[in-house]
Order: structure tokens, then sequence, then C-alpha cells
């Protein structure tokens, strides 16, 4: 007997239909749930979607995320109920953002761009990424994704995870590692672990004129610490996160020197669905088959 598996739009009907043991039903995010629901053990919410819907789904067995991330649901997950993260869907992306505002900076293309705008030529030399040293601190799938960019442009990267393995440094080492990074790219999920884990300490671990870039999420960060550092002119900073976000009119991060500002957009990609659906339809195609999905959430993430 196939499982209702309940979807918020036309795509991942696409995606899942035809998966044995799975019947995909078209529900619309912000309106009455259509009466199938009421035998769905699976749901993928939409954005918007909150944990009030799942008041009436009294058969769920199974929250399948379209996102990396977790935090919002972990805490209003019914007893019982799975939860399942889409890892491996948008490392690819967010790791492709971390290189090229990478690039931007070190390069200075925004000066380059204003000097067009002025129909100036304006030829100066500018830093470049090769031969810098990275420490990536979040060892999953978006820091080797993240990693293996670097690489080719022959940057010396050390992996940091929560817990060391091999390979890879535990983050108990990062006082012994932050002072030699020339880029530090936050990729930890948020938890009670990662909250507010870069400190004002942490930032002044770092040497002068490294770049913190962070593509994690904005409570990670201490945005007051960081502001310090940036009016001090000492470090440099890329944000796609912000705390808070989204970010206010007037907040003094917009007028910061030594920053750079994207609104949270890492993964907000041209075929980000199709990879958000192939993941969810992999995992679907295993829970269906009596097994549990490759990105279960245990405890925070």
């Amino acid at each position: 007997m196939a499982i209702t598996v309940l979807v918020p739009d036309d795509d991942g009907m696409t995606a899942l239909t035809g998966i044995d043991g799975v019947q995909p039903v078209r529900y619309e995010p912000g309106q009455p749930l259509p009466e199938e629901a009421v035998d769905a053990e699976v749901l993928v919410p939409g954005f918007g979607v909150t944990e009030k819907v799942l008041s009436e789904l009294p058969k769920l067995r199974l929250i399948q995320l379209r996102s990396a991330g977790a935090e919002e649901w972990i805490d209003v997950v019914p007893p019982g109920v799975l939860l399942s993260t889409c890892r491996g869907a948008h490392g690819g992306s967010t790791a492709e953002w971390a290189v090229a505002t990478l690039l931007s900076l070190y390069r200075e293309l925004p000066d380059f761009q204003a000097a067009h705008a002025e129909g100036v030529w304006r030829p100066h030399g500018t830093d470049t990424l090769q031969g810098k040293r990275a420490v990536i601190v979040g060892a999953g799938d978006v820091g080797r994704q993240l990693e293996r960019r670097l690489v080719p442009f022959d940057v010396r990267v050390t992996m940091v995870g929560m817990t060391a393995r091999d390979g890879v440094h535990g983050v108990d080492e990062l006082p012994s590692l932050l002072g030699q990074a020339d880029i530090v790219a936050l990729l930890v999920p948020l938890t009670s672990k990662t909250r507010g884990m870069v400190d004002a300490g942490f930032l002044a671990a770092m040497p002068d004129g490294a770049v913190l870039v962070n593509a994690a999420r904005g409570p990670v960060l201490d945005t007051d610490a960081l502001l310090d550092e940036l009016t001090a002119r000492r470090l440099r900073a890329i944000l796609d996160v912000t705390e808070p976000e989204p970010l206010p009119a007037g907040h003094p991060l917009w007028t910061a020197p030594n920053v750079m500002i994207t609104p949270h957009t890492g993964g907000f990609v041209d075929g980000r669905l199709a990879r958000s659906y192939a993941i969810v339809a992999r995992e679907l195609e295993r829970y269906a088959g009596g097994e549990l999905p490759e990105n279960l959430v245990h405890g925070e993430y």
C-alpha cells in the first residue's frame, strides 16, 4: 500500500510521481489541506508552512525538508515523527557563492565596476585568492564542497568539525588554528553548541586583515563583536546570513566598513528545486521501502 505524501508544488508532484510505494498529493501552503491529508504519513513543508499544520495530520510519521537546515522544526516535531533534511542539495551552490564573493573581495571587482560606471580606465594591482590559508568550520556537505572548489585555487584548506576525525580537526583546536588563517568560513548548522560560537574571543584570535565568511546562520556569529572588529578595520567579513535577518534598514552593518552582505542567496539559484526534489525523492524511496532516510535528524542535527 502506498504512503501518502503531501507536496507543496507541481515540481514536487513531478519528482515524486512514479516512485514505488509513494502517492504524492498536492496541497497549497496557507490554504485548507485536501481531504487526503487525513491519511498523510509524510509532509514536505512548503514556504510559509509552520507547525500549525501538524495538528491536522493524525497519521504523520515523517517531515521531509527541502532545506539543509532543520532548526525551525526540531523543537516542534511531534513525538514519534521523524525529521529528515535535504543535505546534499544546496552545498554546491553555497560553496560557489563563497568562492565568488572571495574572488570579488580579493580582486576588488566592486572598485573596477565603479570605475566602469564612471567611464574611467583606472588600473591597479590587487590581492589574490591563490596561496591563502582557509579554515572551514563545518565539515559536512557544504564544507566539503567548498574545500573541493578552493583547492584548485591553491588555497591551503584546514577542515574543522564539531568532533575530530580523520582529516578533520575538532572545534576545540580552533584557538590554535585561527591565528594562521587568512579566511575563516562558517558552514555549521545552528544548534545550542554553535549559537554564539563566533564571539569576541574567536574574532580576536584571527589575524589582522583576515576574512570571515558566514554562510551558516546569523546567530552563530556575535554581530556586536563583529561590528567592533569591522569598525576598527582589523577584520573583513562576507555575510550571506545576519542576526537579525532580514537585516533592517538603519542597522549598523549596512554602513560598516570592510563588509560585503548578500541577502541569504547562497543556495538561491536556478535549478534549486530540481536538486532539492532529487534528494527528497531518494529519501522517500528509502522510506517507502522500509528504510530510514539517510538525512535523518538526530538530536539537534
